[in-house]
């Protein structure tokens, strides 16, 4: 089994536990360049919130590449921002099969200091 296929997997698992608890998901994806979020409602079936670093408020604040942890804090504040406004305050946190470490701790951690509870 290759990395990539090992990661879906991984993802796969933690999303069916994610459904069956029935609550909203934080998805984290990330390339090499940028990251994303998105807030799912409990059924996968609508995007509720979403940041990246290609939306243009994120990347007036962020220096340089989006693919950095401080880029990443950024996406985390801004996604805890944007869930808050569509009266979501705890999500399942899916870290769609990523280590948590490095940008995707960094996100997870600054959506939990503005608000988010996970």
């Amino acid at each position: 089994m290759d990395k990539k296929k090992a990661r879906l997997r991984r993802a796969r698992r933690t999303r069916a536990v994610i459904r069956r608890r029935r609550v909203h998901r934080l998805s984290v994806n990330r390339s090499p360049r940028h990251i994303y979020a998105q807030v799912f409602e409990p059924d996968g079936s609508r995007v509720l919130a979403s940041a990246s670093t290609l939306d243009r408020e994120v990347r007036e604040q962020v220096e340089g590449s989006g693919g950095n942890v401080t880029a990443a804090a950024v996406v985390g504040q801004a996604i805890a921002e944007r869930a808050r406004e569509a009266g979501i305050a705890r999500v399942a946190f899916d870290r769609s099969g990523y280590k948590y470490h490095g940008r995707v701790k960094a996100l997870a951690e600054a959506a939990r200091e503005h608000g988010l509870a996970f």
